[in-house]
């Protein structure tokens, strides 16, 4: 099985080397000609490549600090304890002190990542195998529970930005693991529509940036239209409009809105119809973000194709001239027919 949800594997590659620069580099693009049967064993060969850079690059390093009963004086001495430890005949010193170490949280959710991986069995044995020779670099630094792992307070710089890709991987990987077994190990999930949906967007963004620049592809807030004598922190209790992707084309502008469904379509009474809640939110994009009515903003809902038999393909045109579109991308088709499908998006707003 090549497949994940009916997108091929290959595919995920492509959709990850445009989210992430650095797939594009190196040794990476090598992966594109191999043939993968799991979406896990994709990720391992990804993981394996980017360790194996980051190892000739060398392991990020941090101050730690430390708090430790020393023979010999390192640092500065706490006081109190060090008169606690000679109270009890103690010749230890308490020591407070900074150590350069590789035993960081960034090298500890790798360690992490990597013991899952090499107990999943969607993962090859050559793939294995590379994991467990890395592993040796990384015998000092200890694994940190899954739960523990604070995603939004991981912080790059140029000390350790070549960390970025490889900590999204580990991302995808440990995202969402849940404690199932009664001895308390963790158990893989599939890999969900969640990280999909964000995968998607972020590679259809990436695809107009990279092909398009004349388009000048964003991700960009859209502001109420409110009434100049609405009070100003008042607003702060509305949502906020964060479209996917904005697209300038000519005098109009496309909003895009990407989505990815096990079920694409909503049924009521045997119909398919689209999702009422995605139609209200573009609608509410496309009317709030054009401020004088002219008609010169239109917005389409981009679905990721599934199985079904009945998937979105058709428009609306409002009353003030915008239109809003529904389309979908089959992602389970040789990448060039991807991309022209990517491309003729643009026709349809110019």
């Amino acid at each position: 099985m090549t497949t994940d949800k009916g997108i091929l594997i290959r595919n995920i590659y492509y959709m990850l080397a445009y989210a992430f620069q650095e797939l594009r580099q190196n040794n990476y693009a090598e992966i594109a000609g191999e043939d993968f049967e799991e979406i896990y064993d994709l990720f391992a060969e990804i993981l394996a490549r980017g360790i194996s850079h980051q190892l000739k690059q060398g392991l990020h390093r941090e101050y730690i600090h430390r708090n430790e009963s020393l023979t010999t004086l390192r640092g500065k001495i706490n006081l109190n304890k060090t008169i606690l430890l000679k109270s009890r005949r103690s010749n230890l010193v308490s020591c407070e002190y900074d150590e350069l170490s590789e035993d960081n949280i960034y090298n500890s959710i790798i360690v992490t990542t990597v013991d899952l991986l090499l107990r999943h069995s969607g993962v090859r044995e050559k793939t294995k195998s590379a994991l467990k020779r890395q592993m040796l670099f990384f015998s000092n630094i200890q694994p940190i529970a899954i739960k523990d792992i604070h995603w939004n307070t991981l912080r790059f710089d140029r000390n350790n930005r070549s960390y970025r890709m490889l900590m999204y991987i580990c991302y995808f990987i440990l995202d969402g693991m849940l404690m199932t077994t009664d001895d308390g190990k963790y158990k893989m999930r599939e890999f969900s529509d969640d990280h999909m949906n964000r995968l998607f967007e972020k590679f259809v963004l990436e695809y107009y940036r990279r092909h398009h620049p004349n388009l000048n592809a964003r991700a960009e807030q859209i502001k109420w239209n409110l009434d100049n004598d609405y009070p100003q922190n008042s607003e702060s209790f509305l949502p906020i409009m964060q479209t996917d992707i904005m697209l300038t084309i000519g005098e109009r502008t496309l909003i895009i809105d990407t989505k990815y469904y096990g079920q694409s379509m909503q049924q009521h009474h045997n119909k398919s119809s689209i999702h009422s809640g995605n139609l209200y939110q573009i609608h509410t994009y496309v009317t709030e973000h054009d401020l004088n009515g002219t008609g010169c903003v239109d917005g389409m809902l981009l679905y990721a194709k599934t199985q079904e038999a009945i998937v979105p393909d058709g428009q609306m045109k409002m009353a003030r001239g915008s239109t809003i579109f529904f389309r979908t991308l089959d992602l389970n088709q040789d990448f060039s027919e991807i991309k022209n499908s990517l491309d003729s998006i643009i026709s349809y707003a110019s």
